[in-house]
């Protein structure tokens, strides 16, 4: 996500989705989080660029989600997501039938990725008493993270060091060629498998990762030969700090990744993420600079929340009023 969130990855969340006439609305989920706490569900597709990055299709406008999930091996199905009648989000299948088991996997999937089983009553009780955050207890707070860790480490590893744009293209590029397609044509994030399978000469010519092409195989093949469980990394009675330590490990990720990884995917907060866009953005909405020890002081106060509540403060123009 660094450095391209103002403008270019916000632009991408305004696309025109409609719904079709043979879409079958398989689950109706409550928004309503674990503590109790509301659940906005533009906000939730508004929070950070990386949402809207293939196989996602997000449209802020209408508080609508488009994407494809693999299902099994060699199946994938498209689902809508979009707010249904008081607080609740429909999930439809858009690209023909299922059985009960594939729509209650297909719901499962969304609830993951909308963070419906997490608790931010912690968080809001913090942020209520904060004139700069109290808004964000109406709703705001949830990252809308991939359907698998794997998805959103790959993901992150495609924005280091590199314009929008081609973090845009390399992420399209792994949908488009390696991704199982679905009976309507929408592709699912690649597997580790796949993603393992893939040429060195893909990655330069078709992805054109760069260096992080090695990263990629690297890090498939140890999820797909089994060395290496990124799911586990869910685990809450894994530390923040091992966590950390394991992110650090992998290829391509280094402090700015792993904390970006914590907060979108692994619901851990207390990370900030600290890069070239979020650091002169919090000096212009604070009016002045300020060492990275200063902004973690200036949040010490939410503690395990901090980096939920640094980041909500730069992005509350793309949160505040979605649509």
């Amino acid at each position: 996500m660094r450095g391209r969130r103002g403008g270019d990855d916000r632009g991408q969340l305004h696309g025109t989705i409609g719904g079709g006439e043979t879409d079958a609305v398989i689950a109706e989920l409550r928004l309503l989080g674990r503590g109790g706490e509301p659940i906005d569900l533009g906000r939730t597709l508004a929070s950070h660029g990386v949402a809207a990055l293939p196989p996602n299709r997000v449209d802020v406008m209408s508080r609508t989600l488009e994407t494809t999930l693999s299902i099994g091996p060699g199946e994938a199905r498209s689902v809508r997501v979009s707010a249904g009648t008081g607080a609740t989000a429909l999930v439809a299948v858009t690209d023909g039938p299922v059985g009960a088991a594939e729509a209650d996997e297909l719901a499962r999937l969304v609830r993951h990725m909308l963070r419906l089983d997490e608790d931010l009553s912690g968080f809001y009780a913090v942020a209520g008493a904060d004139p700069r955050l109290a808004w964000a207890t109406s709703g705001a707070g949830r990252m809308l993270r991939g359907a698998t860790v794997f998805e959103d480490v790959v993901k992150t590893i495609c924005t280091t060091n590199c314009a929008w744009s081609a973090t845009e293209r390399m992420v399209g590029a792994l949908v488009q060629h390696l991704g199982t397609a679905g009976p309507g044509g929408g592709r699912a994030f690649p597997s580790p498998a796949a993603m393992a399978a893939a040429s060195d000469g893909f990655y330069r010519d078709v992805v054109r990762a760069g260096y992080r092409g090695g990263y990629m195989t690297k890090l498939a093949g140890a999820v797909a030969g089994g060395e290496l469980d990124l799911e586990g990394l869910t685990d809450p009675a894994i530390p923040d700090d091992e966590v950390e330590a394991r992110l650090l490990r992998l290829p391509g990720v280094g402090p700015y990744a792993a904390a970006h990884v914590m907060l979108v995917s692994l619901g851990r907060y207390g990370l900030l993420v600290l890069d070239s866009w979020t650091r002169p953005t919090y000096a212009a909405i604070t009016g002045r600079p300020a060492s990275d020890v200063a902004i973690r002081r200036g949040f010490r106060r939410y503690g395990k929340f901090a980096g939920l509540a640094f980041w909500l403060l730069l992005t509350r123009d793309w949160v505040t009023d979605p649509g």
